[in-house]
């Protein structure tokens, strides 16, 4: 399954004229998975030439304007757009109650079906044949949500030699050996699929922060992430800001993401005073090596773990 990371906006609470608001959009094969929508997130998507009919999950951290003000937006457009998918909508308790709200003050129609879920508490967010997403209180100045996307375990590399050795017929049998199921050969003989191929592969795992300080469960959290977006809002400079207002430093994010053992720190939510984001990248590499600082539509694809 492809799997891509879109930046559609990366500034902090205000836009800039090369940054937009807070948005990151992971396509996994057919669908697609937002998380936060700022302010003009359809129209990023159009340049980004991400669609707006893929099957759609949509994850919002917190209930502040920049990371939740783009979707009645989003929302409208794609019923203008003729949308016939089913969205659902994650996030915490008083979404429901803001999209209600606007769409009887606005008057417009969702003319798909789409389904909100309030998010009260860390744990399970919804779980699919192909992924799980989990949230994790984080530590910003109102009830805030990090999330983890972790795909499923793929299935080991399958060794055909090794299952005809055993007696089994080229055809369905291999089929369902791939897929994890054991078989029963007509002479009685249990085939595991173990006995023909090597062990389950891991997922690719994602983190996306939201706004946040540093929190005590992160390490755990994220703990071997393929790729940990973090947010950054603040130079190492600005600590003390940052605590104040619920935001993280370079040097946080880096420190997080090392002691998770993640692979890789993409920083995003960046303080409009940063037109040249050098600083934010070298403080964070004193203590992890592969960091970049997103700019609005970086692209990253994240490759199968083997």
């Amino acid at each position: 399954m492809t799997m891509k990371v879109t930046f559609l906006g990366t500034a902090g609470a205000i836009p800039t004229q090369k940054r937009s608001l807070p948005s990151v959009v992971l396509q996994c094969g057919n669908e697609l998975l937002m998380f936060d929508c700022g302010e003009g997130a359809q129209r990023q998507m159009l340049t980004a030439k991400v669609g707006y009919h893929k099957e759609m999950r949509i994850f919002i951290t917190h209930m502040h304007g920049d990371h939740v003000l783009g979707l009645p937006g989003l929302l409208q457009t794609m019923a203008l757009m003729d949308r016939q998918r089913g969205v659902d909508v994650y996030g915490p308790v008083g979404i429901a109650h803001f999209l209600e709200c606007l769409q009887e003050t606005l008057q417009f129609a969702v003319t798909y079906p789409m389904q909100i879920h309030e998010v009260s508490d860390a744990g399970l967010v919804c779980d699919t044949e192909n992924y799980a997403v989990t949230a994790a209180k984080s530590n910003h100045v109102l009830p805030s949500f990090a999330f983890c996307f972790q795909e499923k375990p793929r299935a080991g590399k399958f060794h055909p030699e090794k299952a005809k050795a055993l007696g089994v017929s080229v055809g369905e049998a291999f089929g369902r050996l791939q897929r994890g199921e054991t078989i029963q050969l007509p002479n009685g003989t249990v085939v595991q699929p173990s006995d023909v191929a090597d062990a389950p592969r891991k997922g690719r795992k994602i983190i996306y922060t939201g706004d946040t300080r540093p929190f005590p469960e992160f390490a755990a959290f994220a703990a071997e992430a393929d790729l940990v977006v973090h947010e950054s809002t603040f130079d190492d400079a600005l600590a003390e800001k940052a605590q104040v207002d619920g935001h993280s430093t370079p040097s946080q994010a880096a420190k997080e993401t090392a002691e998770a053992h993640a692979k890789k720190l993409v920083l995003t939510h960046i303080s409009a005073r940063y037109s040249d984001s050098t600083i934010l990248v070298e403080q964070a590499k004193k203590f992890f090596a592969d960091v970049v600082v997103a700019e609005d539509f970086l692209e990253l694809e994240l490759p199968l773990s083997e």
